[in-house]
C-alpha cells in the first residue's frame, strides 16, 4: 500500500500524523510511505529522518496523487476536498457533525473515510 502524509494545512495546526519511526514500520513491512516535503518540521521531524526510514520526500501534488491511502492529523478543509476520490482511504479526524461542507465533500468523493474519533 501506498501511504501518503501531508502536511497540515489548517490554521494553528503544525503537528503530523506519522513519525519516522512509523514511516520505517510501513516501509519495512513492504509498504511506501510519501511524506510531503516538510511535512514533519512542526513536530520537530526533518524531512532527512524519513528518508532515513526509507520513506520517499515528494512535493504535496504527488502525495494526494499517488497514494491509496492518507493519514492526517486534522479534517481535510476546503482546498483539500478536491484531493480526495473514490479509491482513497482517508485516515483523519472528521468531526462531521461540525461541519455540513466537510460531509458534503467527502460524500461527494465517494472516498472511504476513517475517523480517529470513531475507531
Amino acid at each position: 500500500m501506498i501511504v501518503g502524509v501531508p502536511k497540515e494545512l489548517k490554521e494553528s495546526e503544525a503537528r503530523v500524523a506519522l513519525v519516522p519511526a512509523g514511516a520505517e514500520a510501513l516501509t519495512k513491512s513492504g509498504h511506501t510511505a510519501l511524506i510531503e516535503r516538510g511535512a514533519g518540521e512542526g513536530s520537530g521531524f526533518e524531512d532527512g529522518a524519513y528518508e532515513a526510514a526509507s520513506a520517499r520526500i515528494v512535493e504535496r501534488a504527488e502525495v494526494w496523487r499517488r497514494a491509496e491511502m492518507i493519514v492526517k492529523v486534522k479534517e481535510p478543509i476546503p482546498p483539500e476536498y478536491g484531493q480526495l476520490r473514490r479509491d482513497l482511504v482517508v485516515f483523519t479526524y472528521f468531526h462531521f457533525a461540525a461541519s455540513e461542507s466537510l460531509t458534503r465533500g467527502v460524500m461527494e468523493s465517494r472516498c472511504v473515510a476513517i475517523a480517529y474519533e470513531t475507531v
